[in-house]
């Protein structure tokens, strides 16, 4: 996939010998996945098709068995099966757990996050008071805050405590809420920096504060992006009178 290589190239790769690459070779040529030319063995395109999908199997393999625990005691149904299909993504990432001698842990490191954004993007089927203000900061300091509640979520931020703190952030024209009639049952936050992904619990099927799964990896970030995205297209935008 990278480009033609030589045998004595295969070799290092390999770390195998040429008698026992050669056989192989010759495998692949008679299923034209690679062929011989001037500057070593190249992928044809049959080849970079099938190693495509290859490659995929295995980097989606090595996110689930990384971060098999997360995914296991959590309800990963909440993620659209496009998405749960590109889970690859992920990989690079890290997951965050609260414990016993830092029973605050995630909460501390999302308030990081938010704190260092220069763009916030959410999608919250849960709100707290203590986000909230650190929300209002953020837009107050002229950070763009787009966020995606579902209906139950927006009926309580019409109410206090979350009420004034909405009503004075009207004003702030990067201050943005979609409202979605769809179940929600993940927390997402992508910023310009990072990702953080939340889930439900498996068996309680309530919303898990106490772990989440966090990345600076570009690639897990533009998932994320992609997420939000397709939940805000099938969204409405909150006008707040």
């Amino acid at each position: 996939m990278e480009g033609p290589k030589q045998l004595s190239e295969l070799r290092d790769v390999t770390g195998s010998t040429s008698q026992a690459i050669i056989p192989k070779i010759r495998s692949l040529e008679r299923l034209s996945l690679i062929e011989r030319q001037d500057h070593g063995y190249f992928i044809t395109p049959v080849g970079r098709i099938l190693a495509t999908k290859i490659g995929d199997l295995v980097i989606t393999l090595g996110e689930l068995m990384q971060h098999r625990e997360f995914w296991a005691n959590h309800d990963i149904e909440g993620i659209p099966r496009s998405f749960l299909y590109q889970i690859g993504d992920l990989i690079d990432s890290d997951v965050k757990y609260d414990t016993t001698d830092n029973m605050f842990h995630v909460y501390t490191h999302f308030v990081t996050i938010l704190q260092q954004a220069g763009y916030i993007h959410g999608i919250s089927s849960v709100m707290s008071a203590a986000i909230a203000d650190v929300l209002s900061e953020r837009i107050v300091a002229g950070i763009p805050v787009e966020l995606i509640v579902n209906r139950k979520v927006a009926e309580s931020l019409m109410q206090e405590p979350f009420l004034s703190k909405v009503r004075s952030l009207v004003p702030y024209e990067h201050f943005k809420i979609w409202i979605t009639d769809e179940p929600l049952r993940i927390g997402i936050t992508v910023t310009d920096k990072h990702l953080s992904l939340g889930l439900n619990k498996q068996v309680s099927g309530v919303y898990d504060s106490s772990a989440d799964m966090y990345s600076s990896d570009p690639q897990a970030r533009d998932w994320a992006e992609r997420l939000f995205l397709y939940y805000r297209d099938r969204a409405v935008l909150l006008e707040i009178k």
